[in-house]
């Protein structure tokens, strides 16, 4: 399923991967199976031979003085919206309805990929303290079931994201 970065391979390369091999950042390509839930695609991660805990999902939510933020929590975790305010310098935050999501980041829902949206928008992007101890993260690579891993501090070194403590406690 997975592929290793290659420069001199002809795959068929999301903008993403585009952006990541013009800022020489090493990733590894991941193809994941799909179900489709009413409107909404999702990844299929029963099947999965990967930790959910180093798959790392895009929620991009509002706040009332900043407008549109990123927050890149693991898909075991939910973002906490007190905490997130807080970090973000708002009174409260909340998601960006789905029927907005493509006009805010330019991505469907599971698509949504921080690298695409600080391409396009250079919104404020808020990693979850838990991906600066891992190795590797995967994060969505801009395509529904594509997905791309690496190093989490060299990608929020690049998007000139920050480390918080946003998700809720146990």
């Amino acid at each position: 399923m997975s592929k290793k970065h290659d420069k001199n391979a002809k795959l068929n390369k999301t903008l993403v991967e585009k952006i990541l091999d013009q800022a020489k950042i090493d990733y590894t390509q991941y193809e994941f199976p799909t179900e489709q839930d009413g409107d909404v695609c999702q990844l299929k991660l029963s099947e999965l031979n990967i930790d959910d805990h180093m798959i790392y999902k895009t929620l991009v939510m509002t706040g009332q003085k900043t407008g549109p933020i990123v927050g890149v929590v693991p898909v075991d975790e939910r973002i906490s919206y007190k905490k997130f305010a807080k970090v973000t310098g708002n009174r409260k935050v909340g998601l960006v309805p789905l029927k907005e999501l493509i006009a805010t980041t330019g991505y469907e829902h599971g698509a949504n990929t921080p690298i695409g949206i600080h391409q396009k928008y250079n919104y404020p992007i808020y990693f979850s303290t838990t991906a600066k101890i891992q190795p590797e993260i995967l994060v969505s690579s801009g395509k529904i079931g594509r997905s791309v891993r690496l190093d989490p501090r060299k990608l929020v070194k690049f998007l000139g994201a920050k480390f918080a403590d946003i998700t809720e406690e146990d």
